[in-house]
């Protein structure tokens, strides 16, 4: 860092959107977390709205950067009739936080068609009895997101409500995008905060990491209300202040006091990524037994029936290794789920099948996920599980399509809808047709002279809208 940037304020962003607010963010996390170590700034908060899918990139970059992450998200509150309420950041301060802010984006989610959310200011500050335990959403900090321009009855209202809901952890953020009424809005938020004694703190409520990025965002903009770009008009952001700006550019535009604001949130937020591990349910055991017992005597149960002449002397120590090593890296529960759902599928003769690298298991194979013998065969267990890997190993198992909904129902019986999921495994980028269609409805076509009619805004040709997104910098 040269002597000039040293002098500057320090700042953090807390307001950041990546390319899984969909639609919205232009930036991928790790673009951002890149940019922002280059301008120097402390650390940032990735706040997708209503979802923490864009952290885990984000967080790999950061611990290459040597830069804090903070993870939240973005909530657009509504009232019970629909109308807005206020716009709000939750950030996650310890484990506990973001466990809880967690629970709150699935609520959020289950309560609203797919790709849709609703949260309401009942739920932080007067949640159902069964989600009492969200009030004030503990060990979260929050930031509101007041409408620009504010108007000061409204956000009177708002921030008598958030230092209600969350006493001595609010913040009224500032977004200066150097916008017609930027002065008006500034004040109208300092003075509101100000008499409702709650700290201001600086946004930027980000959603590429370089101005370059606005063509792109633009696109997406139009794509998301279905309008070709030169129709769009007031959706589009009226300029590229959206991105990750400079300290020199922030500190010419933001109050001092407002910025520093910024380094106190991001001091009271240590949670990271790195904290999470592997929780695996109660239920898994019967009463009386330990996981690393109940393990132990399923597989040598199933070890008998594998082996009913007797259990090779060469099968029983590969046994006795695996159990060793499951043991000391503290895998017990993770075998008896997966145990668990082979044993209902098989009582219920649902064919299933184990495959890849647990073949090389025997414990595996005497539990019944997989079916190849180890005594018939040279087995690499160190492809399976390892200590230097320090994972728990990938077991895959196959069961026929006909019945597979019946597993996935027999999970949610026992082991409840609230704590149950089927997740994605990886989220692929679109693919090139897909995305150029879409794109394609962003431009505008001339009538279809041939037909005597418009043509479509999704068109077939797969040239236009890549040719014209080459100029687009990085």
């Amino acid at each position: 860092m040269d002597l000039f940037s040293s002098t500057l304020p320090d700042y953090a962003e807390l307001f950041a959107f990546t390319n899984f607010s969909f639609l919205h963010g232009a930036s991928h996390g790790e673009e951002l977390m890149l940019r922002a170590s280059q301008l120097g700034y402390s650390g940032l908060a990735i706040t997708d709205e209503c979802s923490l899918a864009g952290v885990v990139r984000a967080h790999v970059q950061a611990k290459e950067e040597k830069l804090p992450l903070v993870i939240g998200s973005y909530f657009r509150l509504v009232h019970a009739d629909k109308s807005p309420a206020c716009g709000l950041i939750m950030l996650a301060q310890n484990r506990n936080g973001y466990g809880n802010l967690s629970e709150l984006v699935t609520l959020g989610h289950m309560r609203a068609v797919k790709g849709t959310y609703l949260l309401t200011p009942h739920d932080l500050s007067k949640p159902d009895k069964e989600y009492e335990h969200l009030r004030g959403v503990p060990d979260c900090l929050a930031i509101l997101v007041p409408d620009f321009p504010a108007k000061e009855d409204a956000l009177s209202a708002q921030i008598e409500w958030l230092n209600e809901t969350f006493p001595a952890r609010a913040w009224v953020g500032l977004i200066l995008h150097q916008r017609a009424m930027d002065d008006i809005h500034r004040g109208s938020v300092e003075f509101v905060a100000e008499r409702h004694r709650v700290p201001v703190v600086a946004l930027g409520n980000v959603v590429m990491h370089v101005r370059s990025r606005k063509p792109l965002q633009d696109t997406m903009t139009a794509i998301r209300v279905g309008k070709p770009v030169a129709e769009c008009g007031y959706d589009l952001a009226p300029n590229a202040e959206q991105h990750l700006r400079s300290r020199l550019r922030l500190t010419n535009l933001y109050p001092a006091h407002a910025l520093g604001q910024t380094l106190n949130v991001l001091e009271r937020c240590t949670f990271s990524l790195d904290e999470l591990r592997y929780e695996y349910p109660d239920e898994l055991v019967p009463e009386g037994f330990t996981h690393e017992a109940y393990l132990r005597q399923e597989t040598y149960i199933g070890a008998h029936k594998r082996f009913p002449a007797g259990i090779p002397h060469d099968i029983q120590q590969q046994i006795e290794y695996e159990l060793q090593l499951i043991d000391e890296m503290r895998y017990e529960a993770y075998f008896l789920t997966v145990y668990d759902i082979v044993r209902f599928a098989r009582s219920q003769h649902i064919l299933c099948q184990g495959r890849g690298s647990a073949a090389n298991s025997a414990v595996c194979y005497c539990l019944g996920v997989t079916e190849v013998d180890p005594s018939r065969g040279n087995m690499l267990f160190e492809r399976f599980i390892s200590k230097e890997r320090g994972e728990p190993p990938d077991i895959d198992v196959d069961f026929e399509h006909q019945r597979r909904e019946e597993v996935i129902q027999y999970i949610y019986r026992k082991y409840g809808r609230d704590r149950t999921a089927i997740a994605a495994a990886s989220v692929d980028p679109p693919a090139a047709r897909r995305a150029t269609r879409d794109g394609q409805g962003t431009r505008h076509r001339p009538a279809n002279r041939r037909q005597g009619r418009e043509e479509p805004s999704v068109v077939r040709s797969l040239t236009g809208p890549v040719e014209s997104l080459r100029g687009v910098r990085t």
